[in-house]
């Protein structure tokens, strides 16, 4: 199915490898003009050599999304290098791992996971109100619906998914579409359940007989191709919303 994104210029954000990366991939196989995002210098490298070769215009941007002077940075490379800005993808989050105070590790979880995001949608807002087709997508998780992982983690997810729904009623009568998605656990080289299932297989095999309905760990693609298609005009009836992408892993009921 074509998406109807050939063209369009969209910013991902944590793109070197997983998730953020498959996204990327996924974008790119619609023609979207990509810029990636990571931390990672020599990561980010490899996967915008990988995603060239494939024929996608990609650039990238080695920037920190927790620094507001860095944000400003990605949305104006952005629109320089493309010619503007049609879709924010805000995938960069997680946990504030090695600190040891209680307060500081919610704190850097929040700028994380809800300010950062945050200050990018401001930032990116007049461009992508100038597009007339723009598209926010937020990667949060099914952690962020319901209780599960660790509490800076939980309390965060949710606090984003909070923020997109008021974002997407505000900035929709503006022409600006604004969701999130909620991936399940997924699993993919060198990301925390791909080491698992090398280091404890047995476990991980009970832990999906026990939480995953679907049998399995999902993989990044299934996020990418979600993602895509909430970025689209085949979605445009979508608003506010967050969509589980699971294989039923999931137990709330809204």
């Amino acid at each position: 199915m074509d998406l109807g994104l050939a063209g369009r210029s969209a910013v991902v954000t944590g793109a070197s490898r997983g998730l953020g990366r498959a996204i990327a991939e996924a974008l790119a196989a619609e023609g979207v003009k990509v810029t990636l995002v990571a931390r990672g210098g020599e990561t980010l490298a490899e996967t915008v050599a990988a995603l060239r070769a494939s024929g996608a215009t990609v650039h990238a941007v080695s920037a920190d999304v927790t620094s507001i002077d860095d944000c400003a940075r990605v949305i104006g490379e952005a629109v320089a290098a493309h010619g503007g800005l049609d879709i924010l993808v805000n995938n960069a989050g997680g946990t504030a791992a090695g600190e040891e105070d209680l307060e500081a590790r919610y704190r850097m979880a929040y700028e994380l996971n809800v300010m950062s995001a945050l200050r990018l949608m401001e930032l990116a807002k007049p461009h992508l109100v100038a597009s007339g087709q723009g598209a926010v997508v937020n990667i949060s998780s099914i952690y962020g619906r319901e209780s599960g992982g660790p509490g800076q983690y939980n309390a965060n997810k949710a606090a984003q998914i909070g923020m997109t729904k008021s974002y997407a009623l505000d900035w929709i009568k503006e022409g600006v579409r604004v969701n999130s998605v909620a991936p399940g656990s997924i699993a993919f080289e060198g990301g925390s359940w791909g080491r698992r299932l090398i280091e404890q297989p047995e476990a991980m095999a009970q832990f999906i007989a026990q939480q995953i309905p679907g049998g399995r760990f999902g993989r990044p693609e299934e996020i990418g191709e979600v993602v895509a298609f909430l970025c689209s005009p085949r979605a445009s009836w979508i608003v506010g919303a967050t969509l589980n992408v699971d294989g039923g892993q999931s137990r709330s009921n809204i």
